[in-house]
């Protein structure tokens, strides 16, 4: 479970630099999605389709993301619940999108993002 945390964490961090650049929360989100989809799409290979359908995955989970945080604010126990629930959708719609190749390459680099600490 604490690389379900860590996992989301780094990938809510990947497009921090746009963040900080774009103070409009849609195309902050929209900067981030697109950065993590290009990252993703050099690991598992993604063909034209399956970018378009993740893209629009990783705009979906952020924005939930962004709403669980404004929600739960307050209480962070619940927040990491709700959170870590939308990762393991996100991971479940992620993998029927994926090939089953692409997704051993997906957890392959999910898996040594959280152990070596580098970036996806």
């Amino acid at each position: 479970m604490k690389k379900a945390y860590i996992f989301a964490f780094m990938l809510l961090c990947v497009g921090g630099v746009a963040l900080a650049a774009d103070s409009d929360g849609n195309s902050a989100i929209e900067v981030r999605a697109t950065s993590m989809t290009r990252l993703m799409s050099k690991k598992v290979q993604l063909d034209e389709g399956q970018y378009l359908k993740v893209k629009l995955l990783n705009v979906r989970m952020l924005t939930e993301a962004d709403d669980l945080k404004t929600r739960f604010a307050a209480d962070p126990a619940i927040l990491d619940q709700h959170l870590a629930e939308a990762q393991m959708r996100y991971e479940m719609d992620l993998a029927s999108l994926l090939r089953p190749k692409q997704v051993a390459m997906y957890q392959q680099s999910r898996t040594n993002m959280t152990a070596l600490g580098s970036s996806f």
